[in-house]
C-alpha cells in the first residue's frame, strides 16, 4: 500500500445493521470498504480486491468465521492480510479458536467507534493511520446517534420478517425459523435491543436442539412480537 493509496477494507457479516455501522464508521477516512454476506463470498472477493484489512464474524451462513481464517491463512496470496474478527460471543473458548485460527484482533458486539479506532491503530499503525484524510464535511455520529440510526435500519430490516417468522413457526418449518431467528440475535445486540438478543438465542438454542418444542418456541415469538410492537410505535413517533 502506498502512501497515496487508499486503505481498502472487506467486511465480512450476514448483518445488514453492522455492515451498515461499519461502513458508516469508515466514512470517517477515505477508506474503501466492500462488503459480503458469508465466507465463500468473502474469500472470493478477497481474492479480488486484495483488502488491506477484513472485518470477519463469526457466526455465518455457508462458511462460517473460522472457516473462513482457516482457508485465508493458507493461501498465499491472502494469509498476510489483518483480520479482526467481530462476534456477538467473545467467550475466551471463541477468542482462543478465533486467534489460532489468526485473527489478529477479536471485538465484541455492539460494536464501539472507540474500540474500531483502537484495532486500527494497532494494526495499520497510528501514523499509517493518520495519513488517511478524513472525508470532507462528514459529520462522524457520536456512539448514541449512530445507535438511534441502526434502530431504524433494524426496524425496517426485520418489520416483514416478524410476520414470516410467525408463520414458519406455525408450520413448524425449523430451516426457515433459523434463518430468520439468527439474524434477530446479531441485529439485535448490535442494535441495542439486548432482550431481543436474549430472546434469539434461547430459540435458536430450541431449535437446534432436535427435538424442537413448538410451544415454548410460540411463547419465546410471542414476548418478541410485544418488543417489537414497542420498537414500531417508538418509530412511528
Amino acid at each position: 500500500m502506498g502512501n497515496n493509496e487508499k486503505i481498502t477494507v472487506l467486511v465480512v457479516d450476514d448483518s445488514d445493521i453492522i455492515k451498515h455501522a461499519l461502513k458508516n464508521f469508515f466514512r470517517e477516512y477515505h477508506f474503501d470498504v466492500y462488503t459480503c454476506s458469508d465466507g465463500l463470498e468473502g474469500i472470493q472477493m478477497a481474492k479480488n480486491v486484495k483488502p488491506d484489512l477484513i472485518f470477519l464474524d463469526l457466526m455465518m451462513p455457508n462458511l462460517d468465521g473460522i472457516k473462513m481464517l482457516k482457508i485465508l491463512k493458507v493461501l498465499d496470496e491472502l494469509k498476510d492480510i489483518p483480520v479482526v474478527v467481530i462476534s456477538g460471543n467473545t467467550s475466551r473458548i471463541n477468542v482462543l479458536k478465533a486467534l489460532e485460527a489468526g485473527a489478529n484482533k477479536v471485538l465484541s458486539k455492539p460494536l464501539h467507534k472507540e474500540n474500531i479506532k483502537m484495532a486500527l491503530k494497532e494494526i495499520l499503525g497510528e501514523e499509517q493511520l493518520s495519513k488517511s484524510k478524513k472525508a470532507d464535511n462528514v459529520n462522524i455520529a457520536s456512539d448514541a446517534s449512530m445507535i438511534e440510526g441502526l434502530k431504524k435500519i433494524f426496524y425496517q430490516n426485520f418489520k416483514n420478517k416478524i410476520p414470516a417468522l410467525k408463520e414458519y413457526i406455525s408450520q413448524k418449518n425449523v430451516e426457515k425459523a433459523h434463518e430468520i431467528v439468527h439474524q434477530l440475535k446479531g441485529g439485535g445486540t448490535t442494535a441495542g435491543f439486548p432482550k431481543i438478543t436474549e430472546l434469539a438465542i434461547r430459540m435458536e438454542e430450541n431449535l437446534k436442539s432436535g427435538e424442537v418444542e413448538w410451544k415454548d418456541l410460540d411463547e419465546k415469538f410471542n414476548e418478541l412480537q410485544k418488543i417489537f410492537s414497542e420498537i414500531e410505535l417508538k418509530q412511528a413517533v
